[in-house]
């Protein structure tokens, strides 16, 4: 006489029940409802382009500049305004201007190239900018003309560390300086969680 061995005595194996026709609809439609996304999702992706822009660069300020018909924010650094005002050896001294021509003094006249697919609020192209093979973003922050802003903590932690550009004084951090002077709107910082939420924006912004 055999004898069959069950882990549970006394349980029968009871098969599923058919799903209902309201869950298979509900599933089909939920289904199509994810599919219709994915492709929506993937039609706006293609409308994220990198954009550039190169040329004679007017520089605005210590991390803006204009080439052609666009204005460029200068992604991931923060430099002083150009009317702002910091202290150094006990005395006021323009730091704004300074970080303007500091950036001049970068890019010496040579062709300026953009590159960047964000915009901010002011739609301001956010770029990685480059003249003579020379990063300017990196290098305003390096000269302590301009402040890591989402990017660039290594460069500034050396700037201030050998006192170079505002580093030598004191100063208002640029974004504080704005908020204090009543400016339109404090600018956001250029870090990874901003870029995440710019990219959301780009792919469900209609036009």
């Amino acid at each position: 006489m055999s004898r069959s061995w069950s882990r549970w005595p006394g349980l029968r194996y009871v098969p599923p029940q058919p799903r209902s026709l309201w869950r298979r609809l509900v599933d089909y439609a939920l289904a199509v409802l994810v599919l219709g996304l994915l492709i929506l999702l993937a039609a706006r992706l293609d409308r994220i382009e990198t954009r550039k822009a190169e040329g004679a660069a007017v520089v605005n300020d210590g991390d803006t500049i204009t080439l052609g018909t666009e204005r460029i924010r200068m992604r991931g650094i923060d430099a002083p305004e150009y009317s702002q005002i910091c202290r150094k050896d006990g005395a006021d001294y323009p730091c704004g201007k300074l970080a303007r021509q500091s950036l001049v003094r970068l890019i010496s006249g040579k062709p300026v190239s953009c590159t960047g697919w964000q915009r901010d609020r002011y739609r301001r192209l956010l770029g990685d900018c480059n003249a003579g093979g020379k990063d300017l973003n990196r290098a305003q922050v390096e000269a302590g003309w301009a402040v890591a802003y989402g990017d660039f903590e290594t460069e500034e932690a050396a700037a201030r560390s050998g006192k170079a550009g505002i580093w030598a004084g004191t100063f208002d951090e640029p974004h504080d300086w704005r908020e204090s002077r009543d400016h339109d709107v404090v600018e956001r910082k250029h870090g990874r969680l901003a870029s995440i939420g710019d990219g959301l924006r780009e792919i469900f912004r209609f036009w």
